[in-house]
């Protein structure tokens, strides 16, 4: 009897369900509608009164919209639809009542019904391009459920290139919102890629970042951060790091500062006004070799100093010398 009834209950709505179908059992619907008289013919038609409620509550693209609630407030919204529609079938069961009556009765209920359930807590919605977001989920009343976002675990692979010896940080973060026993889960491999057989765990907590104080050359690779939530996977974001060598760096600003000096006059290029100019700041290696460079050619000069200076007041002894020794020669001969 009621496989024959869901039948037909279904065959007048059709297809498609609605916020009233998900909520009304089939049998308070058949109360409902038990004494539907269409006044142009003055006969009972149940099936008139089905039209009417597909109409006023499959139809309304306000009902749907109003359906569209957070995870967990799907029970919210069948008590205020019971709430509407209940009182309506203890009063018109065994009864009969015009269509006019049904009509205007019926469409007090769904705006009574989309002025409650707009003030439910709406879902926070999906945040792209990845995560298992449980929070995000919208209760459909086309499906009687709730739709899930649909993105995949995986994150794309986020690039990071720092100097050698440089401080860098990475971040387990995501746009939604996470359970308060989330656990998370730092894994690293030498190659660029997502595959989990090529990643070996790190470290096991709660913390959501990752820090080098120091990067060095076998830093390079990939880090992948998995978000869990009672032993089930949420998220998965991938970092792949790229260390540059120092003598790298050095090489390539050498080469910039030889270039600008084979440009006419050794001038360096015009920046375009509408580029931002930036100031250029040679490395710290770059700047020990130049200051170390100029101490040497300055200790060179005073020792060049010196030695002339030595050399001039030994010239000056060597003549008065000679001098002395000349005017005893006169003497001599003299006397």
């Amino acid at each position: 009897m009621f496989v024959l009834k869901l039948v037909f209950f279904s065959s007048v709505f059709g297809t498609a369900l609605n916020c009233y179908q998900c909520f009304i059992d089939v049998d308070d619907s058949l109360r409902l509608c038990w004494g539907h008289i269409l006044t142009k013919y003055n006969t009972r038609n149940v099936d008139s009164c089905f039209n009417t409620l597909d109409r006023i509550f499959n139809n309304e693209p306000k009902i749907i919209e109003a359906g569209k609630v957070g995870r967990g407030f799907d029970l919210m919204l069948r008590n205020i639809l019971l709430a509407e529609i209940m009182p309506i079938v203890e009063e018109f069961d065994q009864e009969t009542n015009e269509d006019t009556v049904y009509e205007f009765r019926l469409q007090a209920a769904a705006n009574n019904f989309i002025a409650e359930a707009s003030k439910l807590p709406r879902a926070s919605g999906c945040f792209p391009p990845c995560g298992f977001q449980e929070q995000g989920a919208v209760y459909n009343c086309m499906t009687c459920q709730y739709d899930s976002c649909e993105f995949p675990l995986d994150c794309p692979v986020k690039e990071i290139k720092i100097e050698e010896n440089n401080r860098t940080e990475m971040w387990c973060k995501v746009p939604f919102l996470l359970p308060t026993d989330a656990e998370i889960v730092w894994r690293y491999s030498v190659k660029k890629t997502v595959l989990m057989d090529h990643f070996k765990e790190v470290t096991v907590g709660v913390d959501p970042v990752y820090f080098i104080p120091s990067a060095r050359l076998e830093h390079s690779g990939t880090y992948q951060c998995e978000i869990f939530s009672q032993e089930h996977s949420l998220v998965r974001i991938y970092y792949y790091l790229t260390v540059v060598p120092l003598t790298q760096l050095s090489h390539a600003e050498l080469q910039d500062v030889f270039d600008h000096a084979l440009l006419p006059g050794g001038q360096f290029p015009h920046r375009s006004p509408t580029v931002p100019f930036t100031l250029w700041l040679p490395s710290p290696d770059l700047l020990t070799t130049c200051l170390t460079a100029v101490l040497l050619l300055i200790f060179l000069s005073l020792g060049v100093l010196f030695w002339l200076s030595c050399i001039r007041k030994t010239g000056n002894y060597d003549t008065e010398q000679d001098k002395e020794y000349t005017e005893r020669e006169i003497y001599l001969i003299h006397y």
